[in-house]
């Protein structure tokens, strides 16, 4: 599975596709203080980056891919940047 909830935390893993946009924002709607790590993410269907964005909680763990890490916007970063 692309996305992994495990309590509070996410782990993005390999490519996220459209299918996993409307279980996160589910999880992200029931969920308070959640931490997102997007560390071993590769591919980011946009989808998914909506609902990232509407949520407006900050990526805890960038991602190691370096085209994906410069690709997502700033707004997703929490103070320290990624």
């Amino acid at each position: 599975m692309p996305i992994r909830y495990d309590g509070a935390v996410a782990r993005f893993e390999g490519a996220c596709g459209v299918e996993e946009a409307l279980p996160l924002s589910d999880w992200l709607l029931a969920t308070p203080d959640v931490r997102l790590d997007l560390g071993a993410c590769t591919e980011l269907h946009t989808a998914v980056l909506q609902v990232l964005m509407a949520a407006r909680r900050p990526v805890d763990v960038a991602p190691e891919d370096a085209f994906l890490k410069r690709w997502l916007p700033s707004p997703l970063w929490g103070e320290g940047g990624p």
